[in-house]
């Protein structure tokens, strides 16, 4: 009895984790860690100032206190986030790490010239 109850304990923590696991996956390959801040925020120690989102999706309008862009990655600390970028990274597919041409140049026989030593 006390063995049954041991394995079906073991095999909850296993499902559990996998679980966890398989949520921590799709939320890598989903949409980048992405926060709408104010581009005239920034404080060398804090970063940028983080505001609602409705400041990025919506037209902008004249008189508007807010100048809202969309901020990728970085840390957030509090109402503030540093370390990141306002370019968009593109999703990588596995297949070239170069400019995208899928011509790898140099490297070990990268070359016509390359000498085998």
């Amino acid at each position: 009895m006390e063995n049954t109850r041991r394995r079906l304990r073991s095999g909850t923590v296993v499902l559990g984790g996998m679980g966890l696991l398989a949520a921590a996956l799709t939320a890598c390959s989903s949409e980048p860690d992405k926060r709408c801040v104010d581009r005239g925020s920034y404080q060398l120690a804090k970063g940028y100032k983080v505001v609602s989102d409705k400041n990025c999706k919506t037209a902008r309008v004249a008189k508007v206190s807010v100048n809202g862009a969309w901020y990728y990655g970085g840390r957030k600390q509090g109402s503030w986030v540093d370390g990141g970028s306002f370019t968009k990274p593109h999703k990588s597919s596995g297949g070239s790490s170069g400019g995208g041409d899928g011509v790898h140049r140099g490297g070990f026989g990268g070359g016509h010239h390359s000498s085998g030593g």
